[in-house]
């Protein structure tokens, strides 16, 4: 077998024109527009790098995208959070259920520090969450103090951990309500 059985036909359908390095006013057109948006945004060419707000944890549940949204509008933090979702948000992190996903949550947090040079993680878990259910048990939801003291413990200890792995870091803890209004702790 040679070389060339290995390589793809200059015209074949999948890679034709990238092999035959055309080079017309299009293409020129095209790669002077890259250029000049690179120039105008250089943040498009090395990512979302820069200076950020916050972190924001919330839960994979699909009735909060839009409640979570509307509660970062309120506070004008549209384009200035990186988000990490995934099931129980702060339970997520901290439950023994799901101990082995703490992991993936510490190395994204570590990206946005590097990354967004963020200041802050907001931890906004939810009532209903199922994934608290699965954490604690039905009797650790069963009425809304008992839901409350729940996530509150959660959340105090997703805030105590942050403080071990990442010290400088401010963290802000919430509790969303299935109509989007939002408790804060400290």
């Amino acid at each position: 077998m040679n070389e060339q059985t290995n390589m793809h036909p200059s015209a074949c359908a999948c890679c034709g024109d990238m092999l035959r390095a055309r080079f017309d006013r299009r293409r020129f057109l095209h790669l002077s527009a890259g250029a000049g948006l690179l120039a105008a945004f250089p943040s498009l060419a090395f990512g979302a790098s820069g200076n950020y707000d916050a972190m924001l944890v919330t839960c994979i549940d699909p009735r909060f995208p839009q409640p979570t949204i509307n509660y970062m509008k309120s506070r004008k933090m549209i384009g200035k959070y990186s988000q990490f979702t995934f099931a129980g948000a702060s339970i997520g992190v901290v439950a023994p259920a799901f101990k082995t996903w703490a992991p993936a949550f510490w190395d994204n947090l570590a990206a946005s520090i590097q990354l967004h040079n963020i200041p802050k993680v907001i931890a906004m878990n939810h009532r209903d969450c199922g994934a608290a259910k699965i954490a604690y048990g039905d009797a650790a939801v069963k009425d809304k103090a008992t839901e409350t003291a729940t996530h509150k413990a959660a959340l105090m200890e997703f805030k105590k951990q942050v403080a071990e792995k990442q010290p400088k870091l401010k963290v802000e803890l919430g509790l969303m309500a299935v109509d989007g209004k939002v408790e804060m702790f400290s």
